[in-house]
């Protein structure tokens, strides 16, 4: 299910509660890494959750710690790909296309954006 989304995607969170509520439902932001073993993706901007990091030393010697707010994964049901053309949440689709490379023709898997025929 995560092949759908790639990192660099632009994705709009489409289920949860609204930021009015606190939520993050209608927020739109880039897909930053993608976990396909838990099917979930880091989105730049949405999840915030508070880490307390204990205080070490590092590599220069310096200690650093404290609380850091950092974007927690979520789950790749709970976003849509957003359409180039609209700017809304849409469907992605996969069709197959013939490529012609170095005098070879190779068949390949090009994603579109369902409800308006564009390809991403």
């Amino acid at each position: 299910m995560a092949a759908k989304i790639k990192k660099g995607d632009l994705v709009e969170v489409i289920s949860g509660p609204t930021q009015e509520r606190g939520g993050y439902r209608g927020k739109q932001g880039r897909v930053l890494e993608v976990i396909t073993e838990t099917d979930r993706l880091v989105v730049e901007g949405v999840n915030y959750v508070t880490k307390h990091v204990r205080v070490g030393q590092s590599d220069r010697g310096t200690k650093e710690g404290g609380i850091e707010t950092v974007e927690a994964p979520i789950h790749v049901s709970n976003v849509a790909v957003v359409d180039p053309s609209t700017k809304k949440p849409t469907r992605v689709g996969f069709r197959v296309e013939e490529v012609e490379k170095d005098g070879k023709k190779k068949t390949v898997r090009v994603r579109y954006a369902k409800s308006s025929g564009k390809d991403l």
